[in-house]
């Protein structure tokens, strides 16, 4: 039954305790997305308050948007309407975890960072790494399929994913995938979630894949005159026996900002196993490296650290993930380069076809008409194999002025209303920001 406007917030306290539900103006101010303030800010701490939140705003009509640590805020259309930010920060606990089965089951606002230190003993870990991520939440890392450079060897969050626990749009908790209790028939649920920006449901609990951490691991960075020759240099290790955890090829202004010696092009390359392994392929790498004209450079112990770190949002506003095919990343790069200049920021995870680009505040600041040329000179390069560009992060001026998701195929589009239409009849859940504003 649904609540009178003057009990909306009563009902609330209700669902989710009275010192969880906050309403201090300033409070609501910094909670606000794109310039959208939301009327309360909901900190559950267990399913049950979240279930019992989207109860209530189902009967009102209220729009929930679900927030981790804040990192993705940017990704997307702005809010179309926003009524309660749903703060999962504090579904913080891990659930289950079995390391003789290398899975573990957490809530969705676990760190990665916490994570990572509670599987550091047993020498296993998650190998989600989104650059500038160590304090993403696992749920916001899989609501927004984020990843890093280790996903050329463990590749994404829809690898890893097993199962997931979700409160549906009208505060029903489902279960999809691994441990399933409740799923729901014809879909396959973790992979629906993957990606889906919390529009079909809220994640709150998720069952994951973990893998051993490497007895040994080692990295070095390999310079060169062309990013032809870094590209040549990747088809050459895919090519060959070594099996790296990261390839990364970079541009000369991400191999600066990395703290690196200056060159055009260069790939960073990682490599983990027990050691003799390890020390073979090292042997391995130089004489590929060497095949191609590239020169070894010596990198600090924390070189991936300080890529993670590259491209901050007061540097670089604005984020485009490009998706291309593994054998155009060099030629992607040079256009991104070409059509953003100057002083942009390129890296390519060279086997998984991903290439993000950071374009610096000088160039962002007053060029939107600029910036929106520039990705629709990419979209258009990376189009005729089928490629897509995502703007992950930029100022909602420049999401305005160019759409942020791109086209998507009207076969793929109509699925995505349909599945919206039946997981959030409604349309409650992050209105509007995700693909053809749902």
């Amino acid at each position: 039954m649904a609540v009178t406007a003057r009990s909306v917030s009563e009902a609330l306290r209700g669902a989710v305790g009275a010192d969880r539900l906050i309403v201090d103006p300033a409070a609501l101010d910094a909670a606000a997305i794109d310039g959208c303030t939301p009327r309360w800010l909901a900190r559950p701490q267990a399913l049950e308050h979240v279930a019992a939140v989207l109860a209530v705003a189902t009967d009102e009509r209220l729009a929930v948007t679900p927030r981790g640590s804040g990192s993705s805020l940017t990704l997307g259309h702005p809010p179309a309407r926003l009524d309660i930010v749903l703060d999962l920060r504090d579904l913080d606990a891990v659930v289950q975890y079995n390391p003789d089965d290398l899975t573990v089951t957490v809530q969705a606002g676990v760190t990665r960072t916490a994570l990572a230190e509670r599987l550091a003993p047993r020498r296993q870990w998650l190998p989600l790494d989104p650059v500038d991520g160590a304090a993403r939440t696992v749920g916001g890392i899989v609501a927004t399929n984020a990843s890093g450079p280790l996903r050329a060897r463990y590749g994404s969050a829809r690898d890893l994913l097993l199962g997931v626990r979700f409160v549906q749009a009208d505060g029903v908790s489902t279960w999809g995938g691994a441990r399933v209790v409740k799923s729901v028939s014809g879909y396959d649920i973790p992979k629906l979630m993957v990606g889906s920006l919390g529009t079909l449901g809220v994640l709150v609990e998720l069952t994951l894949r973990l893998h051993p951490m490497p007895e040994m691991e080692t990295t070095r960075v390999v310079t060169f005159s062309t990013v032809d020759g870094a590209q040549a240099f990747v088809a050459r290790v895919l090519d060959s026996t070594v099996p790296p955890l990261r390839l990364e090829i970079l541009n000369a202004a991400l191999l600066s900002a990395c703290g690196a010696p200056p060159a055009p092009a260069a790939v960073a390359v990682s490599v983990g196993s027990v050691e003799p392994a390890v020390r073979a392929a090292e042997k391995a790498l130089t004489e590929l490296a060497r095949a191609e004209d590239g020169m070894n450079t010596g990198v600090g112990g924390d070189f991936w650290r300080r890529y993670d770190a590259a491209m901050p949002a007061h540097t670089y506003p604005v984020i485009l993930k490009v998706g291309t095919l593994t054998t155009a990343v060099a030629a992607t790069m040079r256009e991104a380069e070409r059509v953003l200049a100057p002083d942009v920021a390129v890296a390519g995870c060279a086997p998984a076809g991903v290439v993000r680009v950071g374009v610096r505040a000088s160039a962002a600041d007053g060029v939107v008409p600029g910036i929106a040329a520039g990705v629709r000179a990419l979209r258009a390069l990376v189009a005729e194999s089928g490629g897509s560009v995502v703007i992950e992060r930029a100022p909602r001026q420049v999401r305005e002025a160019v759409e942020p998701w791109g086209a998507v195929e009207a076969a793929s589009l109509a699925l995505m209303r349909a599945l919206k239409t039946e997981f959030d009849p409604l349309r409650i859940l992050n209105a509007g920001r995700f693909v053809g504003g749902m």
